[in-house]
């Protein structure tokens, strides 16, 4: 089985609150910041990179702290955007697909149910709409007129030792990424759990289509995984401290996931 170098690489973060992130808040509010990852899969045969992030338009728009542009992220671990070649796509939200154009030479493989609800009835309203940005879902809309979308429904095998898997929940199409590492199986949850809280304490985010799906996605991240230290969430900044830098150089900005993180 084919055994990947796995990184995070932040590129963006915001301020929050905990009341902020959970589904009936709680009775101790309190800061809780958010980072925004991409993903990369790195092995002598295949690179994958995982979600897209968004721009720096974007982030100025949706007041969110731009640290980097995510292909600028990419380039740190030596990926060169304009050469990947298959680019998985969690969901169509603006913080996963947003930089799709950089990509010139990609397959995008996402969810049928995904481009389903994202083009479909829901989005007429705001509770669904807001996460999503309509240039965004226009664009891969026209990529699968030009046959770079590959359509998945439920599991898929992209490669040897990666796959991708439909949970839902957080919108209709969302997958998550299993991927075979020198310590495991690892699973990358996306958003179908956004902290680590979420998915140990079976609850969910604010920002969800299906809390049902939700909360049951987060038994077929167990099953997927190697243990629950196989899970990395979405958007954590605990991953960054409990995983190991890249590199000295990469210190805050990319973590290798493919090792023990801390306390192991």
């Amino acid at each position: 089985m084919t055994a990947y170098e796995l990184y995070a690489i932040r590129y963006a973060t915001r301020a929050g609150t905990r009341s902020a992130n959970f589904v009936g808040g709680g009775p101790h509010d309190g800061p809780m910041p958010m980072d925004y990852f991409i993903w990369l899969a790195k092995s002598p045969e295949r690179t994958f990179v995982i979600d897209l992030g968004f721009t720096a338009e974007v982030a100025a728009q949706r007041k969110r702290d731009y640290v980097r542009c995510p292909t600028e992220g990419l380039a740190m671990p030596g990926v060169n955007a304009a050469e990947v070649e298959d680019v998985a796509i969690t969901h169509l939200h603006y913080d996963h697909v947003g930089t799709f154009e950089r990509f010139p030479r990609a397959r995008f493989h996402l969810q049928d149910e995904e481009m389903a609800y994202a083009t479909g009835r829901y989005m007429r309203h705001k509770r669904f709409n807001d996460g999503y940005e309509v240039d965004d879902v226009v664009g891969m809309v026209r990529l699968a007129y030009k046959d770079r979308v590959r359509f998945h429904r439920g599991d898929a095998e992209l490669a040897p030792g990666l796959s991708v898997h439909h949970i839902g929940g957080h919108t209709a199409g969302l997958q998550c990424v299993r991927v075979c590492t020198q310590r495991g199986w690892v699973v990358l949850a996306s958003d179908a759990s956004h902290y680590y809280e979420h998915f140990e304490a079976g609850r969910a985010f604010t920002t969800v289509f299906h809390v049902g799906q939700t909360i049951e996605g987060y038994d077929t991240l167990y099953r997927l995984a190697d243990s629950p230290r196989h899970i990395v969430p979405g958007h954590d900044p605990l991953v960054t401290r409990r995983y190991p830098a890249a590199s000295r150089e990469l210190e805050g900005i990319a973590v290798r996931l493919d090792v023990q993180p801390a306390g192991d």
